[in-house]
């Protein structure tokens, strides 16, 4: 089995593990899997003595339980057929043992196990995150609030300093609970390579942040059609790419999940200069909506957060702002970006100055699971009613 298949087929062993809850929204407890393949484990799962726990290479917890021996799992069979085989061995596994594995064992493979760290203080205690354009200031803001909240989060965006240093600085909160991806979005083996590399670490993934995305200040006149093409390449097919990888994912792993994408007010109040950022933010949008319609059956809740004018997240400056700001100054006569800030708090409802934690604090509200939703969208905006869903 080469290790690709061995990475989506880590998922649905995970769903095959995770506990009924008893709870209407969060169906499953999940649980963290371990996969081991060194040589010595290889060696120990194909020996006769495998049935000595005490005797692996490598510790493992729960040895009274006798693991699950998955020695005829045809490889070439299409996922879905493989499912059914792992389905039917875990069956048989329970019902002679009244109890699910804690271990699995894979013939020249090697070795698969829970690993859990059980914190009921924690509302997301073994889940795990796909965050992509984390490096940002939006997606470091989300990448912190899930991990304070017990969640288990892969950090993407192109490799580079930038997501180098969040990791290192991120590693400092929760070490064991964060590592980084390159990944880029645009491109499907890269998207499919990512999730396969979080399985690999925790057994899977059930939270998805599509959050990557790149501006453009042009008036639609002046506008080059390669650079409006660029957006479209990050922000719709990104967006597309990752919706795809997730739904599969998701459905395959069958604890249902949960898909969060960050749009942005300017898909329902755009602004002038704006326009290819706009169209292409509202065609991504356009494409969570119909997502929460086609997953809904799956337990996968696709929902938006709609953010307004977030310039940094503590020291990690927004690239968008960074960007766009020269010329949202020039277009209002300002010199300054505290000023720019100001402006643009000044012009909520609220007066509120609109932070990365805000937005993750929206991302929250969804992936806990506060209330039975799909399809919806949170302004993180402080008021705007030009802005207001409609």
């Amino acid at each position: 089995m080469e290790n690709n298949t061995v990475y989506k087929i880590l998922p649905i062993i995970r769903g095959l593990l995770a506990e009924p809850s008893g709870n209407e929204d969060v169906r499953y407890n999940r649980v963290i899997l371990k996969f081991c393949s060194s040589i010595s484990v290889v060696e120990f799962v194909n020996s006769k003595n495998n049935n000595n726990l005490n005797l692996c290479p490598i510790p493992l917890k729960n040895v009274k339980i006798p693991p699950l021996q998955l020695d005829s799992i045809d490889v070439n069979a299409p996922i879905e057929n493989i499912k059914k085989q792992i389905t039917i061995a875990m069956s048989s596994f329970i019902d002679k043992n009244n109890t699910k594995p804690k271990i699995v064992f894979l013939k020249d493979i090697g070795i698969i196990y829970i690993d859990n760290e059980p914190d009921s203080r924690f509302p997301l205690q073994n889940e795990v995150a796909i965050v992509t354009g984390a490096a940002g200031a939006i997606g470091s803001g989300i990448c912190r609030g899930l991990l304070e909240k017990g969640c288990f989060v892969a950090a993407t965006d192109l490799p580079g300093e930038r997501l180098d240093k969040l990791v290192e600085e991120l590693k400092k909160i929760a070490e064991n609970h964060i590592f980084g991806i390159g990944m880029d979005i645009t491109n499907t083996d890269s998207v499919a390579n990512g999730f396969d590399e979080v399985s690999k670490v925790w057994g899977g993934v059930d939270i998805i942040i599509a959050n990557a995305g790149i501006p453009l200040i042009a008036s639609l006149d002046e506008m080059q059609l390669e650079d409006f093409q660029k957006l479209e390449k990050v922000n719709v097919e990104g967006t597309l790419l990752t919706l795809s990888e997730a739904g599969r994912h998701l459905r395959m792993q069958g604890t249902g999940g949960d898909i969060v994408i960050v749009s942005t007010k300017n898909v329902f109040a755009p602004g002038a200069r704006f326009g290819a950022y706009s169209a292409t933010k509202a065609a991504a949008h356009q494409l969570g909506r119909i997502a929460s319609l086609e997953l809904a059956e799956f337990d996968i809740r696709v929902n938006m957060v709609a953010p307004d004018a977030v310039f940094s997240d503590g020291n990690t400056k927004s690239g968008l702002w960074e960007k766009i700001g020269p010329d949202r100054m020039k277009h209002r006569g300002i010199t300054d970006e505290n000023k720019l800030q100001e402006y643009y708090q000044s012009r909520n409802l609220l007066k509120a100055k609109i932070t990365a934690r805000h937005v993750a604090n929206a991302v929250l509200f969804f992936v806990t699971r506060q209330t039975p939703t799909t399809g919806a969208t949170i302004p993180v905006d402080g008021g705007l009613p030009d802005a207001t869903p409609r």
